[in-house]
């Protein structure tokens, strides 16, 4: 008995999670932009929502917040300093604060960079967390908000202290786009060329349309070792070292 993690691609490649506890049912949805495939999804899981979250506030992961906590009833929580960012803020987290989906249970980590308020969902006992736009398959959120040393803090200092075993469940679907940048800052590195390899297969199965993807098309998740081999920006030595290549990935 866990969690059981649905992927629900939305908008042009989001990912939008429903996650349900196996041995009550309850259930939460993380990141969503639409309402109707989630609601679609959650009708076809039989879970009851009690939550609603948020990672950030940007539109692309929480523009249904308010439709869907209207239909399930259900609060909907982000960090404390997004209240005003959040569409139907209700409850605000912090660093180490701890939320139950059923019987499993999540802890937050403060991670701004991308926003100045983005947080993590870390469920430990499922080796699993849900990290929106900070730490990507094989890349990082752009620093719109933040500074490299937040990103190398977050990265390195929160999401890096992860064990290798857990699974990251981002917010979009970049992963071959970020391993043609890895491969680019790291010609040599014969584990991104493999993983890039195994990824371009993935995706040239891939739908026209997103929204109609199916699991077999997605390359999401990946995992903590997986990065720490293949992704330039936990690679970094330093937050001089992330800011360089942010900046290469930038204008990429």
């Amino acid at each position: 008995m866990g969690l059981q993690i649905e992927r629900v691609p939305t908008l042009q490649d989001n990912y939008t999670y429903v996650i349900a506890c196996d041995e009550t049912g309850e259930a939460a949805i993380i990141d969503a932009p639409e309402f109707d495939p989630v609601v679609a999804r959650v009708d076809s899981m039989g879970v009851r929502v009690t939550h609603v979250l948020s990672t950030h506030h940007h539109w692309d992961h929480s523009g249904a917040n308010p439709e869907l906590a209207k239909h399930f009833d259900a609060p909907v929580f982000g960090h404390v300093s997004d209240s005003d960012r959040i569409p139907a803020f209700s409850n605000g987290l912090e660093e180490g604060d701890t939320l139950q989906v059923g019987r499993q249970e999540a802890r937050i980590l403060f991670i701004p960079a991308h926003t100045r308020a983005h947080i993590a969902y870390v469920f430990d006992d499922a080796q699993a967390t849900f990290c929106g736009d900070t730490l990507f398959a094989a890349g990082c959120g752009r620093l719109f908000e933040g500074t490299p040393e937040m990103m190398f803090v977050a990265l390195h200092e929160k999401l890096g202290a992860l064990p290798d075993t857990t699974r990251v469940f981002c917010g979009h679907e970049y992963t071959e786009s970020n391993l043609v940048f890895a491969a680019h800052v790291e010609p040599d590195n014969l584990v991104i060329q493999e993983k890039l390899t195994n990824v371009r297969e993935i995706r040239a199965k891939a739908a026209a349309e997103w929204r109609d993807a199916t699991p077999e098309e997605m390359t999401v998740p990946s995992t903590l070792g997986e990065e720490r081999q293949t992704n330039p920006f936990l690679r970094a030595t330093d937050a001089a070292d992330l800011g360089r290549i942010r900046a290469l990935k930038d204008s990429f």
